[in-house]
């Protein structure tokens, strides 16, 4: 059995990327949380493994040639796996660019902007005082539903987002897509995403993924929830 790899994570939409993609790769790991509403990701420890101060990020103590290697940014980690274990990111170079522009397409689009629709349309109008911006919330939820149609249009066409197989392109949109309520969004629109997504959350190994330390995400969001109504941000 290969040395575990350690995961530095919180179950958050970007965390779920890199847990997902180890149980799928049946790859062995140790969770250390960081609990990013505390600060975790500002602490030292964590800015040496990760210098833009954004979890995930990983430790691999079996590394090119051997030697450890931490790597920090989801899509580089998923990069990096997939190129490990010679899984989940095609088998020819055609497959591989596919898998590739769609990873990119997430990492800066659906990522970004879905991001920025949960934090106008859930978080600043409960902020001390109240940040409600009608036009942040318009301008982003219109943006993720124009990539939601992009997304839905591309999956009319195959079982998955880079062709027939399960990729780690799925693996980064899925997290973010599978939180479409949170963004405003009506899966009835989208038909194929929904087939897709419904795909995704029967696999045994992609529900493990979501669910580890899932109970950590409902604690962090009712704390938050309090110091907003008590001022205390």
């Amino acid at each position: 059995m290969p040395a575990p790899i350690d995961l530095h994570y919180w179950p958050t939409p970007n965390g779920w990327k890199v847990s997902i993609a180890l149980e799928e790769m049946d790859l062995p790991y140790t969770v250390h949380l960081v609990d990013i509403g505390a600060g975790d990701q500002r602490r030292p420890e964590f800015l040496a493994l990760s210098p833009n101060g954004r979890m995930p990020a990983i430790t691999d103590p079996d590394g090119p040639d051997g030697a450890p290697i931490s790597i920090f940014e989801s899509g580089a980690i998923l990069q990096y796996l997939a190129r490990k274990t010679g899984r989940f990111c095609g088998r020819t170079e055609r497959e591989r660019i596919a898998v590739d522009q769609w990873l990119m397409w997430q990492m800066g689009g659906l990522g970004p902007m879905a991001g920025q629709a949960h934090h106008f349309l859930r978080y600043a109008p409960d902020m001390t005082p109240p940040q409600d911006i009608p036009y942040a919330k318009d301008r982003y939820r219109s943006e993720v539903t124009r990539l939601y149609g992009v997304l839905d249009q591309q999956l009319a066409q195959s079982e998955h987002v880079a062709g027939p197989d399960l990729t780690i392109a799925d693996m980064a949109i899925f997290p973010w897509a599978r939180l479409w309520q949170r963004q405003d969004q009506d899966i009835e629109n989208f038909p194929h995403m929904k087939r897709w997504l419904d795909a995704l959350e029967a696999r045994p190994a992609t529900a493990r993924g979501v669910a580890l330390h899932l109970d950590k995400r409902q604690a962090s969001a009712d704390r938050d929830q309090q110091k907003h109504m008590f001022g205390s941000r």
